[in-house]
């Protein structure tokens, strides 16, 4: 899309400034060895397997709600419609990595600038437990919510290991779904942050509405009515549809006050639900969203796409432990005592039956699959669930020609042995994996695949660098650096010695729920003769991204590149936060980082500076060779040991004093490495005497790396303070990793 004029004009425009009076050279210290990485999986942990071959189920057993382990095929029995089977496969799988502790890894001490640890990169076959958090925003009340959001804060922070690939989506709204599954704690905390009361939710305000007290339609049971049920079936089903594409065994926690089971027609409200047009689940029935059957059967189907996807559903009744007597709150209006007693004995009767209707749904779900209901509980139980997916067993059997009859087949397993307790799925639909197998995908499919997967796709080697930056004519937008591997590509040879690519790009912006701002395909186009070439093909391709924003918030940003010719793709993404630059408070921009290479670039206001060895302009497809080393980019964040990194950044919403009008600021640099303060120096001041706009006075240094740094993850973090604001409008920061290598 841009080329080098592109590249120029960012790093000069935004970030180009004279070093002098800024930060001096740093030298950060070397830092331990990093661990090694987890052994992948040596196959394909499709758990839940129903082929002409092989019945295949996951069962796990427990001992005084402790996860037993060592047990061997012959401690169990297990039945197909009440008929023994024989066990011809079975194993324990483990879902936490070797060595792992089963203590809860303790928080990090306070410190409100640290910076988030990196998240490591996720691979498919890595050893991992693989939860989505389903927050039923339209079936919970205003306070059942609030303690929704502290426990589930509580269980992000506390609970989860480094390698949990977690998801948080809400019912209530546009969702999406794999796209949300991270490692990323960044991510889970925005999440977090949208969890609010639905105005939308059938259960209303409260738990128990006052008795005796009219609240009107908008705080009784909410200004949308019961039916709002149709829009968490629906988006239980296309979470479950998504995770299928998800490798191993999986899980989903449901939180909501009212899932019911009773047997009337819900009404046809669909509040921005999707509607799944999908007509076939695996059973062998029609399985479109139709809104006149009933709750029972909804569910039922719900559980049996859990079943094909191999995910495990656990609920919680977000209603806690609650107290169904009378309160303060009630008021009655019996004319006598008899008469106030039979009023007292009817509203607990209700009370009472409420909480037992709400749970119904909810927990056919999760015995069906395998999981369990969590009631009556005001911490909602989530250490037993995540102890629950440490790890199960996977048992299978020959089954005979009458289990593919297309119907529903009950499955019943037995363990020997006293106290132990085992709980695995009640059955499935007589349907093989072929017949329920999803079609090949097409290759506008195979990219949006690779868009939302958390894994991504690396047939193509590629690096994204995002950032945001804020320019007074064009306001706010997201700048970036796509590295492509050139020897990924598929060059074609022409008889004057010019060499040929074309390759398909796509781009999306992820926001709130996984809900889709940005969506973007183009085919670029590359041609390169000569030295351009042979550059390109020893030291890669840069790409200029330029992408407008119109809000403030927390991002995803993801980019696909796929190579027609072979079809192979590679996916790369960046979470990215977009300040409100409307509050005044104080802001930066990303951080751009280099290589020494590029140090008289950015000090040389007439050199254009150059950061690929080759750059593409699609606009008239023309290609222009550069002429520093690919090392030097900062679309590839990698540095060798005893290399010079030069960076900068914008700063904004800076005050200025009346006085001397200029702003008042000083800048500080830190280094991590996992998490630990391994270099900072003190506060420094911005020289602002040569700066073209005060608004957004720019920034940079230079940091030396050790010759004997350890090869690993670091996290660069920029802490710049206004002495002329207060409070919270004074500190602003931003980070940016990078990796050391030999």
């Amino acid at each position: 899309m841009y080329g080098k004029a592109f590249l120029s004009a960012l790093l000069l425009s935004s970030f180009l400034l004279p070093t002098r009076g800024q930060q001096p050279q740093q030298t950060p210290r070397p830092s331990p060895s990093p661990t090694q990485p987890n052994t992948p999986r040596d196959e394909d942990q499709d758990v839940v397997r129903i082929t002409t071959n092989l019945v295949q189920v996951d069962v796990v057993v427990t001992k005084d709600g402790k996860q037993v382990t060592d047990l061997k095929p012959e401690d169990f029995e297990i039945f197909e419609d009440g008929k023994p089977q024989r066990i011809t496969n079975f194993s324990y799988i483990s879902n936490v990595p070797a060595g792992a502790s089963n203590m809860v890894p303790r928080p990090l001490p306070s410190d409100k600038n640290r910076p988030p640890a990196v998240a490591a990169a996720v691979r498919p076959h890595d050893v991992r437990r693989t939860v989505a958090l389903v927050v039923d925003d339209l079936g919970m009340s205003f306070e059942s919510m609030s303690q929704a959001r502290r426990q589930v804060r509580k269980f992000v922070d506390e609970q989860l290991q480094p390698n949990d690939l977690v998801a948080i989506i809400r019912t209530g709204g546009e969702v999406g779904a794999l796209q949300q599954f991270t490692t990323d704690k960044r991510l889970l905390h925005s999440a977090l942050e949208h969890l609010k009361w639905n105005h939308c939710s059938r259960t209303g305000l409260y738990v128990f509405a006052p008795a005796g007290r009219s609240l009107g339609p908008d705080l009784d049971a909410g200004p949308c009515g019961g039916h709002v049920i149709n829009a968490t079936l629906s988006i239980l089903r296309f979470v479950l549809k998504g995770m299928r594409d998800l490798p191993g065994r999986k899980s989903v926690v449901v939180f909501s006050d009212n899932l019911p089971i009773q047997q009337q027609e819900p009404g046809p409200l669909m509040l921005g639900a999707r509607r799944d047009e999908e007509t076939d689940s695996g059973s062998g029935t029609d399985n479109s969203f139709d809104s006149s059957i009933s709750y029972l059967a909804q569910l039922q189907k719900v559980a049996e796409l859990a079943i094909r996807a191999s995910v495990v559903i656990y609920a919680v009744d977000t209603r806690g432990l609650q107290y169904t007597g009378i309160t303060a709150a009630d008021n009655f209006s019996a004319t006598n005592s008899r008469a106030l007693t039979n009023q007292i004995n009817a509203t607990m009767m209700n009370r009472s039956r409420i909480l037992w209707e709400g749970q119904q749904g909810a927990d056919l779900i999760a015995r069906q699959t395998g999981g369990f209901l969590t009631r009556n509980s005001n911490d909602f139980g989530l250490r037993r669930v995540m102890d629950d997916q440490r790890g199960y067993y996977l048992i299978g059997y020959r089954p005979g020609d009458e289990t593919f009859n297309r119907r529903f087949h009950h499955i019943k397993a037995r363990v020997k042995g006293r106290g132990l307790t085992l709980r695995t799925r009640e059955g499935f639909y007589g349907v093989t994996e072929d017949e329920a197998h999803p079609p090949e995908l097409v290759a506008r499919n195979q990219m949006d695949r690779a868009l939302i997967s958390p894994f991504g796709a690396n047939d193509i080697t590629v690096r994204l660098t995002s950032f945001f930056a804020n320019d007074a004519a064009s306001g706010s937008l997201l700048r970036s650096f796509l590295y492509i591997k050139a020897n990924d590509l598929t060059f074609v040879d022409q008889p004057d010695g010019w060499h040929n690519v074309t390759f398909d790009l796509s781009i999306i912006l992820f926001g709130d729920n996984g809900k889709v701002v940005v969506r973007q395909d183009q085919t670029g186009t590359l041609h390169l003769k000569g030295q351009a070439y042979d550059r390109a093909m020893r030291e890669g391709l840069v790409y200029g991204l330029d992408l407008p924003v119109k809000q403030s918030g927390t991002f995803q940003f993801r980019v696909a590149v796929r190579d027609p010719a072979t079809s192979r793709i590679g996916a790369a993404g960046q979470f990215i936060e977009v300040p409100n630059l409307r509050d005044n408070r104080l802001a930066l921009s990303g951080i751009v980082i280099h290589g020494s290479g590029v140090l008289h670039d950015l000090t040389n206001p007439q050199t254009p500076p150059s950061s690929a060895a080759a750059a593409i302009d699609t606009s008239n497809k023309q290609t222009k060779a550069a002429d520093e080393e690919i090392s030097n980019s900062p679309g590839v964040r990698r540095f060798h040991p005893g290399s010079a990194l030069v960076f900068a950044y914008a700063i904004y919403n800076a005050l200025v004093d009346p006085v001397t009008h200029q702003p008042q600021l000083t800048t500080q640099t830190r280094v991590f490495r996992d998490g630990k303060l391994i270099y900072e120096v003190n506060p420094t001041p911005v020289d602002v005497s040569h700066q073209r706009d005060l608004q957004r006075p720019t920034a940079a240094a230079q940091l030396q790396l050790g010759t004997e740094l350890s090869p690993g993850q670091y996290v660069l973090q920029i802490i710049v303070e206004d002495s002329l604001a207060k409070g919270k409008m004074r500190t602003a920061t931003q980070w940016i990793d990078f990796e050391v290598v030999k």
